[in-house]
């Protein structure tokens, strides 16, 4: 589509974008045929009214205000296509996963049709990560594959698209919580303090990098939860905590005992970019409310993606702190959960306060 020229005031590029029937702007103004009475979106297949009987709003409220009624055909008064923003979303999506330079902001939003803003504020409420946040987790997942892949670190960092050395040593901590060298040897070398303790769901294993909480997993046997921590990080140092780790034990505790107070607690949680996706749309969901994964799926655009949605929920590695016990199938049944259905049930009724 030709964008409207620049040198038209904005109300004329308004008018421009009215008759292209541009659905792209609805939800970002609406306008009112002051001779008809009508007001509609920009998008309305509705014959083109001339200029001078137009007027421009911000809000369904303003033309109201101004005397107008909702058009019958587009239905202006109507909440803006979901599935219109959520393709605007996924189409960026895609192009930044294959991006190797930062995001350009205006660029993604120019390609949405929205204004930065707009496009800003729609893909972090879709995605649950900022533009920028969601690039950093492809990257991510690229400097991880490319470590693993190529015979050096040096080939590995121009494979996942930096231009110099430096700037990848710069980024690697972050992206990988530990040096690439490191991340090359399976994670050899990071420490892992855990400690076994009770709670009202029976035991749980609560563990720590340097940078925060890696791990809350619940069960019944001290024994089996050792071995699954050993299962998911293999070449780290895991050893029991010491004395000062008694305090992060009782904040979990309380926490899990009252899920609804938050847990104040640092996460170190690292995932693909579409498991850190799903984890941040679980963590959106309140004390006491519950999702599908269809939902879920929906609510990081890509609607098609339930059973990879239950895939992500079954490697969440940090119970109740990332809610994945709040996801029902669609039919409102409680599914499974890799704590087991009782604790599932047993957190769903007290965050219900049954």
């Amino acid at each position: 589509m030709t964008l409207p020229d620049d040198t038209l005031s904005p109300d004329d590029r308004r008018y421009a974008q009215v008759l292209a029937r541009d659905a792209s702007q609805d939800g970002l103004f609406w306008y009112g045929v002051m001779t008809t009475g009508v007001y509609c979106r920009p998008g309305c297949a509705s014959r083109a009214p001339k200029r001078q009987n137009v007027r421009f709003y911000a809000s369904p409220a303003e033309a109201q205000a101004d005397g107008l009624r909702a058009c019958k055909r587009c239905r202006p008064d109507a909440a803006v296509s979901r599935a219109h923003h959520i393709a605007a979303v996924t189409r960026a999506c895609r192009l930044l996963e294959v991006s190797e330079t930062e995001p350009n902001l205006d660029a993604l939003a120019a390609e949405a049709h929205l204004s930065p803003f707009h496009f800003h504020r729609l893909f972090k409420e879709i995605t649950g990560l900022t533009p920028k946040q969601f690039a950093q987790s492809q990257r991510r997942v690229r400097v991880q594959e490319a470590l693993q892949r190529e015979a050096s670190v040096t080939e590995a960092v121009y494979a996942a698209g930096f231009n110099s050395s430096g700037r990848f040593y710069e980024a690697a901590d972050g992206m990988l919580g530990m040096s690439p060298t490191r991340f090359r040897q399976g994670g050899d070398g990071l420490t892992i303090r855990y400690t076994v303790a009770p709670c009202w769901l029976g035991l749980m294993l609560v563990a720590s990098t340097e940078r925060g909480l890696c791990c809350l997993i619940l069960g019944d046997e001290a024994d089996a939860l050792i071995a699954d921590l050993h299962a998911r990080f293999p070449k780290a140092q895991i050893v029991p905590a010491d004395a000062g780790f008694a305090e992060t034990i009782a904040v979990v505790a309380r926490f899990i005992e009252t899920p609804a107070v938050g847990l104040s607690l640092p996460l170190d949680i690292q995932g693909t970019a579409f498991q850190q996706r799903v984890w941040q749309a679980l963590r959106a969901i309140p004390p006491g409310q519950t999702a599908s994964y269809s939902e879920i799926a929906a609510a990081i655009g890509q609607p098609k993606a339930a059973r990879a949605v239950a895939g992500a929920c079954a490697a969440n590695p940090i119970a109740v702190a990332v809610p994945c016990h709040r996801i029902i199938r669609d039919g409102g049944a409680v599914s499974g959960y890799r704590w087991g259905v009782e604790r599932k049930k047993k957190l769903l009724a007290r965050e219900a306060g049954e």
